[in-house]
């Protein structure tokens, strides 16, 4: 068995370039005669735009909506094909109107930011405000002004889904709730950034850009520019983490690369950690009204939801508008198995920047709101949370298993998870200490939550949706060097999955060559097969495939040329270790390499004239997809005088089936779960009633570090997936997704001798006083009823 194959913990190959700071980002790069932009965003969040005035001097470096139009330069367009879904255009400078704070208005060149910066500065803009819609449950209402003035509503779109639910209403238990995650930003350690030219060589467009989807964007700027997609190459160098926000088409790069084929010179822009805050893009801002139902013993019997969903001024390219609330009605039920289902959901236009995919996209609020739910219904139960979830999750003979909404879980044993989670917490000895309570006054509680994460989703769920990129094959092309490495094309890119190391993983435990010898080449469509490229914890799953596949094909090639040069029959013969065996002898794949390549006059006759290099496509066995999934448990400690949150322990069993590389799984998990605990307890990107974003720096939106974050209790469990190569499933957005839920239930269960309880994220110290507050009447006499955030039982 290999040492550096799939499953072992192999040191990055990445970390070396990056340790000694030789990584190179789209800000490292410098060409000749360059420019820098800076552009001008709209101060209010609605407003018809009369006028741009622009100073005399500065006219030839303001290039303005007009501009582009003249050019024939087209609006992102994100449709959908599902019904009713209502069209919006986003042009890349706004023209007529604009509809969130710092949306672009004008695009200012220069020889430096600083010089573009003071061009925008002096360029002044002549509106007339209009009435904002600042808040989704306001922008649902019939008499809120209109984002898009043609639209009969504010809705991007309505779904509903109903499953055998007439007689669920009489169950004997039943409980209600409101609860609200809080707008969010990404916040990855690089910022967007676009630099672009126009190659008169080869008479080509060269972007180089920050994305997760090179191919993408390629298309993209392709339909807007007016331009065959031959004559648009994107190059995606090293990228400082995407999460998701790097994973759509942006107006900044449209508009820099038009820029640059009008000028006929490189032209560059970079955001500043102000632009990535306030005006580019924000998630997760979610409203359920939601209601569980349950026998008497505590098993879930059904769901009923409301669910609404703020999408921002525009759908954004590939994934259009309804990305979230698209998913909700779909994955709200989660692992777990119950009778009766109901979910509407509301995609709402409102004056804010546009809402992206952001790690775990919907899959965290869904979980958040139906994990709080269920805490609240096993104590109306009389059952400890632990006990109805048990009660309720899917068990392993029934694996695998279509849930009430038709998704396929693959594989798994959740009860299983979750039981080792609780073990490790020792749920008994937290209820005894409960009871004799803490010294320092604080209150300590135990909150838990179970999620499934589906990844590596196929053909048939995005052609349901109809949007713009439609997953199918995962292509790479593999090529035997002439001295015997190994060169991976993928389509897909790395931003922090450490892929340079696991496909070489991969790749080393179908043919042996040692992985240093192996080489990953993406992030340009000139070299790189077509991909919808890295998002949804598709890429080891599908990219993994692909390169396993392909090494199949290779070594079929290999072992026919190395058995003649063995004197044996190709059946006869086995690679591995990066040798071609037959009995007690071998031959090397470099050996084999030479003859191809410089010795052709010694190959076989019937040698396959591909030769050693193969393209090979790759889809899982069924098109709906991996399900990953895990049990969070954390002991939280809340002190009642200052509202402080303070997590004391932290438990994770998670099944993500085989793991390629174990310590990179880890990091994976680690690094979600530090995101996760920052949506529970900091991150908060909120507005006031005239659309104004009140965050825009690291002072104001707050960020947990390394003492916020404990070292969580890590426990794998290895369950294979049916459908795809080594059993592996997608994993890289779990972490991030139960920490919310897990922590707020924490929360509740060190509040509830007090009657308080939260449901909105992040639980700060003024929401937890408030609470407190709240369930003391708001005078310290005890007569409350609760958060004002929290319904009662019915």
């Amino acid at each position: 068995m290999s040492s550096q194959g799939v499953g072992k913990r192999v040191l990055r190959k990445e970390d070396d370039r990056y340790m000694r700071g030789k990584g190179q980002y789209v800000a490292d790069i410098k060409l000749a005669n360059m420019q820098d932009v800076a552009f001008v965003r709209s101060p209010v969040a609605h407003a018809k735009l009369l006028d741009i005035h622009i100073p005399e001097p500065l006219r030839e470096q303001v290039f303005t909506a007009a501009d582009l139009r003249n050019a024939g330069v087209k609006p992102i367009v994100a449709d959908t094909a599902l019904e009713g879904f209502r069209s919006s255009e986003q042009p890349a400078l706004a023209e007529g109107k604009v509809r969130y704070v710092g949306e672009l208005v004008a695009m200012c060149v220069a020889p430096t930011r600083a010089g573009a910066e003071d061009i925008a500065a002096a360029v002044q803009l002549d509106y007339e405000e209009q009435d904002v819609v600042h808040e989704m449950l306001q922008g649902r209402q019939a008499d809120a002004p209109r984002v898009h003035d043609h639209w009969p509503d504010n809705l991007f779109l309505k779904t509903n889904i109903t499953v055998n639910f007439d007689g669920v209403k009489d169950a004997p238990v039943k409980v209600s709730r409101k609860i609200r995650t809080s707008r969010q930003v990404m916040a990855p350690m690089e910022g967007r950034g676009v630099l672009a030219y126009w190659d008169s060589r080869v008479e080509q467009l060269i972007v180089y850009t920050a994305t997760q989807i090179p191919h993408i964007v390629r298309t993209g700027l392709a339909e807007c520019l007016g331009l065959p997609e031959g004559q648009v190459r994107v190059i995606t160098p090293d990228v400082g983490g995407g999460f998701g926000y790097k994973g759509i088409f942006l107006p900044e790069e449209l508009a820099v690369a038009w820029l640059c084929m009008k000028l006929g010179r490189p032209v560059r822009w970079l955001e500043d950690r102000r632009e990535h805050i306030a005006a580019t893009a924000n998630c997760r801002e979610h409203y359920y009204e939601i209601t569980g139902y349950a026998s008497k013993e505590g098993r879930l019997l059904g769901i009923e939801c409301e669910a609404t969903i703020d999408s921002g001024a525009y759908s954004s390219y590939p994934f259009s508008a309804c990305l979230e609330a698209g998913q909700v009605g779909s994955i709200l039920p989660g692992p777990y198995d119950f009778p009766s289902y109901h979910c509407k959901t509301y995609s709402v236009a409102t004056n804010k920047c546009p809402i992206l995919p952001y790690r775990g996209v919907a899959r965290t609020g869904v979980c958040f709101a139906l994990e709080l739910l269920l805490d609240d219904l096993a104590h109306a139960a009389g059952v400890e949370p632990y006990e109805l979830r048990m009660q309720s999750l899917v068990r392993p003979e029934q694996m695998p298993f279509d849930n009430i909404t038709n998704k396929h879980f693959d594989s798994g044993d959740y009860p299983e998870a979750l039981r080792q989670a609780v073990e490790a917490i020792d749920l008994p000895a937290i209820r005894e200490r409960q009871k004799k309570g803490e010294p320092d006054g604080r209150l300590i509680g135990v909150g838990m939550a179970v999620y499934c994460e589906q990844a590596a989703h196929g053909t048939s769920v995005y052609a349901g949706w109809g949007i713009p990129m439609v997953p199918g094959h995962e292509l790479a092309t593999m090529r035997i060097t002439p001295d015997g490495g190994l060169e991976i094309r993928i389509g897909a890119h790395s931003h922090g999955q450490s892929m340079e190391t696991t496909l070489a993983q991969v790749a080393n435990e179908k043919l042996g060559i040692d992985i240093d010898r192996i080489k990953l080449i993406h992030g340009d469509t000139e070299y790189t097969p077509y991909s919808t490229g890295t998002w949804g914890s598709r890429s080891m799953v599908m990219s993994g495939g692909a390169v396993a596949r392909g090494g199949d094909e290779l070594v079929k090639r290999l072992g026919h040329i190395g058995a003649f040069m063995l004197g044996t029959e190709p059946d006869k013969v086995t690679v591995s270790d990066g040798m071609v065996h037959a009995g007690d002898k071998s031959v090397s794949i470099s050996q084999v390499a030479h003859v191809w390549y410089r010795r052709p006059q010694d190959l076989p006759p019937e040698a396959n004239s591909g030769g050693l290099e193969v393209t090979v496509g790759y889809k899982p066995g069924r098109d709906t997809g991996t399900f990953g999934y895990g049990a969070h448990v954390a002991l939280v400690a809340v002190d009642p005088e200052c509202g402080n949150v303070e997590i004391l322990d932290y438990v994770i069993v998670e099944d993500g089936g085989k793991l390629v590389n174990p310590m990179v799984v880890d990091g994976q998990i680690y690094g979600g779960t530090a995101q996760g605990i920052g949506t529970a307890l900091y991150e908060e990107m909120p507005f006031d009633a005239s659309g104004q974003p009140l965050a825009s720096t690291f002072a104001d939106y707050l960020l947990p570090g390394p003492t916020e974050v404990p070292e969580p209790r890590l426990i794998h469990m290895e369950t294979l997936s049916p459908y795809t190569e080594f059993g592996v499933k997608g994993i890289g957005e779990s972490g991030a997704i139960a920490p919310p839920a897990t922590i707020v239930n924490a929360v509740n269960d060190a509040l509830r001798p007090l009657g308080a309880t939260l449901y909105v994220s992040p639980v700060t110290p003024h929401r937890v006083l408030e609470a407190i507050m709240n369930a003391r009447g708001g005078d310290g006499t005890g007569t409350g009823s609760g958060s004002k955030m929290a319904m009662e039982e019915v």
